[in-house]
């Protein structure tokens, strides 16, 4: 399969082009020097001959600015406007597959009750522009939405957590990686990525008062999300090796 990758050069992007290659796929990425993912033709004629596209472009602000509403606007334009000019851009290529990142922190908080990708979602904030992403690549035939967990290991960059009781849902960047490849051949729809653990009280960060409605957003990693990959381990095989 040809497959076209945005955001090569990302956490989840390094972990994956290696990936498909081994699994026999020939990998196209994309250069942000002569391309914009936002360029619907120009990206369009990027991606004409390629089977899948893969977006795991993301903007992901680092710990001290994470509490700036501001720090986030980029990554919410990507999610937003960037999928949908990639899925734009492959419907005028004629790609038939394309795979988008997203977060699993969308989840309402479900106690000790197992959260498969029915569950029920409460999005507030930043994380809101996450489920814009999955209408967007949904509305594609050949869509699959991936609600990955906390990446933790490797060279992951996490936002400020608020940690307590309950349940999250953690993976490495290597699996996560592993699980949008094996997705290429799986029937389109969302699947959850990662592997819950129970929390401990090991500390909080507090964030500003001034933060307002950000302070709510980066509130959900309080929520319990005991969050489960059943479905994309019963579909593809997928297990998590870290």
């Amino acid at each position: 399969m040809k497959v076209f990758v945005i955001g090569a050069t990302g956490v989840i992007g390094r972990e994956a082009v290696p990936r498909l290659r081994a699994a026999g796929h020939e990998v196209g990425v994309l250069d942000r020097h002569t391309t914009s993912m936002f360029d619907v033709p120009r990206l369009a004629e990027q991606l004409t001959g390629h089977d899948a596209v893969v977006n795991l472009a993301t903007r992901i602000p680092l710990s001290s600015k994470a509490v700036f509403a501001s720090a986030w606007a980029e990554n919410n334009r990507i999610r937003t406007e960037g999928s949908a000019a990639v899925v734009e851009a492959a419907r005028l290529a004629g790609v038939g597959r394309i795979v988008q990142e997203g977060i699993s922190f969308v989840y309402a908080d479900g106690g000790d009750r197992e959260l498969d990708e029915s569950a029920p979602i409460a999005p507030v904030g930043h994380i809101a522009s996450s489920v814009q992403a999955q209408e967007n690549v949904l509305a594609h035939p050949g869509g699959v939405f991936l609600r990955i967990g906390m990446l933790i290991g490797g060279e992951a960059q996490s936002p400020p957590v608020l940690v307590g009781g309950g349940w999250m849902s953690v993976v490495h960047p290597g699996d996560a990686a592993a699980a949008a490849v094996a997705v290429l051949d799986a029937p389109s729809g969302v699947y959850n990525v990662g592997s819950p653990v129970l929390k401990r009280d090991t500390g909080i960060t507090r964030l500003p008062a001034f933060t307002g409605k950000l302070a709510a957003s980066l509130g959900v990693f309080a929520r319990s999300q005991r969050v489960v990959s059943t479905k994309l381990t019963e579909t593809t095989g997928w297990r998590p090796r870290r």
